[in-house]
């Protein structure tokens, strides 16, 4: 059942893509374009900066980019919601037989999709620099798989708890905001954590996408190592609190609109 909701959901999305051809070519330019102001920014730096023992290239491209999906996959959730409330059709959707969290679920997977289409064409390029120094092994595709798989439930969490606040207060766009602002400085998509003072690298630490980030760099670049095995472990414990958190808030946020009648406020 939820299964053909999806294949709904997501051949809608796909065939209005399809409508809107331009836009695919503006998502294809980004990625591009954001590579190539990554080389001349290595270049300018010069190769005696290593972060992490990576080339600062290679630590750009990786950090950024799969920041940038991560970060996108939550708004995906926030825009479902604000879409919903801006068409008047929010309402009806939560009064469904679907569950809300499933619902939100499913209407934010188009984005997701979009997003990872884009992280693809984003590697796609980026091997043309990179391909050398990662580890293509069965192990590390492994490993690769797991950080990615534990980074987007939490990503599904961050933007559940956003969409929840859009729904209880209208303040979902600025909490992401902070979120966001906060963690593209403080998780190393442009610079090692370590050179941050001691006190804002204990708040790093506090964030999960710190050590997603982290994370897939180790697991594209270094395969398996003690570290790597602990920010698995962090990630995980990570997911297990805060998805079913999440879930708890959302559904919580919508049965108090619907007791308050504020459902369809915006």
């Amino acid at each position: 059942m939820i299964a053909a909701k999806a294949h709904a959901v997501i051949k809608k999305d796909v065939l209005s893509a399809l409508r809107y051809r331009n836009g695919l070519l503006f998502a294809a330019f980004g990625p591009a374009a954001q590579i190539v102001a990554f080389y001349y920014l290595a270049q300018a730096i010069g190769p005696r900066f290593r972060p992490e023992g990576l080339s600062y290239f290679t630590f750009l491209l990786v950090g950024t980019g799969f920041y940038t999906f991560l970060v996108a996959g939550m708004h995906s959730f926030l825009r479902t919601i604000q879409e919903s409330q801006q068409t008047g059709t929010l309402e009806v959707l939560m009064t469904t037989s679907t569950s809300p969290s499933v619902l939100l679920l499913l209407s934010a997977l188009s984005s997701f999709g979009t997003g990872m289409a884009q992280l693809i064409l984003y590697i796609s390029g980026a091997l043309l620099f990179i391909a050398p120094q990662i580890h293509a092994t069965l192990v590390a595709a492994a490993l690769i798989l797991i950080v990615f798989l534990l980074s987007v439930a939490i990503a599904i969490a961050v933007g559940m708890f956003a969409a929840g606040l859009q729904v209880w207060m209208q303040k979902g766009s600025a909490a992401l905001w902070l979120f966001g602002s906060s963690a593209w400085v403080l998780s190393g998509t442009m610079f090692p954590v370590g050179a941050l003072p001691a006190p804002v690298r204990a708040i790093s630490n506090l964030l999960p996408v710190t050590h997603a980030l982290t994370a897939m760099r180790l697991a594209v670049l270094k395969g398996m190592s003690s570290v790597l095995q602990s920010e698995i472990i962090i990630l995980l414990l990570f997911t297990l609190i805060l998805v079913p958190l999440s879930i708890a808030f959302f559904s919580w946020t919508i049965r108090r609109a619907r007791q308050y009648g504020t459902l369809s406020f915006y």
